[in-house]
């Protein structure tokens, strides 16, 4: 069982990502399924699916994006963990890599990056940075 759902989810992104893999396969949660569609629409992952398994199972079938052969993820970093919770106030949020990756946080408006949290005028969980 893995007790870190999030930080499971952007490393299977990654590795999968790095040895060429076309989609990754996930056991399917509401958080899980939020920060996938989050992650397509910021253009890390080409497109998020839900699938039906055998005795009523879900999953999320996640098709990788890619620029040429190069994996659009080049690395990722979990800020918030399950030992060490970490928040953040709006006047805080900072911009990633210069502005060439993204700051995913948890706020009482949903799945939000650092821009549209900042547009949005709200705070919260600092979930991890990926560029």
């Amino acid at each position: 069982m893995v007790s870190d759902a999030i930080g499971d989810l952007i490393i299977q992104l990654k590795n999968a990502g790095m040895v060429g893999k076309a989609q990754v396969e996930v056991p399917y949660s509401k958080l899980r399924h939020a920060v996938a569609d989050k992650l397509a629409a910021a253009g890390y992952v080409a497109e998020v699916k839900e699938k039906k398994g055998k005795k009523a199972e879900k999953s999320l079938a996640i098709t990788l994006a890619y620029e040429g052969k190069a994996h659009r993820i080049s690395g990722v970093k979990r800020i918030s963990k399950p030992g060490r919770r970490l928040y953040t106030k709006v006047d805080s949020i900072h911009k990633v890599k210069f502005g060439r990756g993204h700051l995913i946080l948890s706020t009482p408006k949903g799945i939000l990056t650092n821009e549209e949290a900042k547009e949005a005028r709200v705070g919260g969980e600092e979930l991890f940075i990926i560029w």
